[in-house]
């Protein structure tokens, strides 16, 4: 039986001596021939950090192999196969630890209808009924979501001779008809801040805040950028001469550990970006720097040099803050202003969105700034900003037409 490690999703040059894309080690063995399409049999696993550990499983596996043979791997089941797969994924360097929990989410969706079913026995027809089940129960962004992952598990098992045919081919996505009320625009709008109310969160702040919270939420009310991309700003980030902070990462850290984060491109390509700043906001920042680094030389022995511009001022002194305690920061001032206790950072968002449209800026720079190619929360609270606007344009055009009468 051929076999050898290697690195399967590697995006460096090949004249590149030494690996930088962080890809994983892997090893793929053949273990025959498809009798009916006479292409090669093989085995695939991944996941190894080191080539050391990958040729040792190499060893392993062909040792396991000579002495019980090889399991026909068209009676897999889809459970197996899904995890197969997921490992198979995961050794793709530039795939997120954040993308491979919610894939993991999505197999767990289709477990509930395929898991100890042969992956062979599975048919176009059971494949759309689980589909139109998953409908009933999920948005579509869910559904669309266990679906794509779906078609990359099935590939993945057309691609090792599991299976001849693709159940996903031709599968359609049931789409719920819209109601009268979306139809006729009385769709649910995003809660947001009135600038009223807004102006009061960040007097709460200034007043009744915690160490860094005016700081905070007045950078997240000014730049509209999201929580996990201000946890991840450095000062590095910041341009204090131009007046703007470019959005390169975003924090990743599921167990809420302030030293186990991890850095990671932002959301889309469209999330990398500059934001022009106002000066006022750069002056607190300023000010805010010039406090953090008497801060830092205060506890230099145990501080994180990280450069992180809102780093933890508690325990972890130096680390990013945590997008959960800017979550729990917010519901406190909220609580203390008398404010709807509802809303969340990211409310600040489309608080920034609304204000931003109420000014007369335009759909397409407000997109830009916030880091979306196309999104429809955006597109709904700018429509819900500007419906006077259209008011005021129909009524010019009915006062010129009656000029000319």
């Amino acid at each position: 039986m051929k076999g050898h490690v290697y690195k399967p999703n590697c995006k460096c040059p090949k004249d590149q001596k030494k690996c930088s894309c962080g890809a994983l080690w892997g090893f793929i063995v053949d273990v025959g021939t498809n009798p009916k399409t006479g292409k090669r049999k093989q085995k695939f696993k991944g996941g190894f950090s080191r080539r050391a550990d990958a040729e040792k499983a190499l060893a392993d596996f062909l040792s396991e192999l000579a002495r019980h043979g090889f399991k026909d791997p068209t009676n897999a089941l889809f459970k197996d196969v899904a995890e197969e797969w997921l490992e198979y994924y995961s050794v793709n360097g530039s795939v997120k630890e954040s993308t491979i929990r919610v894939r993991r989410h999505e197999i767990a969706r289709l477990n509930d209808y395929f898991e100890y079913l042969k992956i062979k026995d599975i048919t176009k027809r059971d494949y759309q009924l689980a589909l139109n089940k998953l409908a009933k129960k999920f948005a579509n962004t869910t559904v669309s979501g266990a679906h794509s992952t779906g078609r990359m598990i099935f590939k993945y098992a057309m691609k090792f001779d599991m299976l001849t045919n693709d159940p996903t081919e031709y599968a359609a996505i049931p789409r719920s008809k819209k109601t009268i009320e979306q139809i006729e625009g009385r769709e649910e709008i995003p809660k947001y801040l009135e600038k009223e109310s807004l102006a009061k969160l960040l007097e709460t702040a200034k007043e009744k805040g915690l160490e860094r919270d005016f700081e905070i939420f007045t950078v997240l009310a000014y730049s509209g950028m999201r929580a996990g991309e201000l946890c991840a700003l450095k000062w590095s980030d910041v341009d204090f001469e131009e007046n703007r902070i470019s959005i390169t990462k975003t924090t990743y850290n599921p167990r809420n550990n302030h030293v186990l984060y991890k850095l990671h491109p932002p959301k889309t390509k469209n999330s990398i970006r500059t934001i022009e700043m106002d000066e006022e906001v750069m002056s607190i920042l300023k000010n805010y720097r010039a406090w953090q680094n008497e801060f830092r030389m205060r506890y230099k022995d145990i501080y994180h040099e990280g450069g992180f511009v809102f780093a933890t001022v508690n325990k972890h002194k130096g680390y990013p803050e945590l997008v959960k305690q800017v979550d729990i920061r917010m519901d406190r001032l909220l609580k203390l202003s008398g404010l709807n206790q509802d809303l969340t950072p990211h409310s600040l968002r489309h608080t920034h969105t609304s204000l931003l449209a109420e000014a007369g800026v335009s759909l397409e720079q407000i997109m830009d700034r916030l880091g979306h190619g196309d999104d429809e929360v955006t597109k709904l609270i700018y429509l819900h900003v500007t419906k006077p606007r259209k008011k005021e344009a129909s009524q010019k055009f009915s006062e010129l037409m009656r000029s000319l009468r």
